[in-house]
């Protein structure tokens, strides 16, 4: 299991678990479908920003 810092494992139709930005100190993940990818450089340490299907947006931070 990718743990969703390269952009390279991300693709569109995903199942990921994704934090949320008010969810950061809690680390509550909110799982989900990956619309679009947001970040554009291909790795980031805190995970790469994504939109899911539901609109919500996050850092992956698993990959299923």
């Amino acid at each position: 299991m990718a743990d969703g810092t390269q952009r390279k494992d991300i693709k569109s139709g995903l199942s990921v678990a994704i934090v949320l930005k008010q969810d950061q100190r809690s680390g509550v993940l909110t799982h989900g479908i990956v619309r679009d990818i947001l970040t554009k450089s291909p790795n980031h340490h805190h995970g790469i920003k994504v939109r899911l299907m539901s609109g919500e947006v996050g850092r992956v931070k698993e990959i299923y």
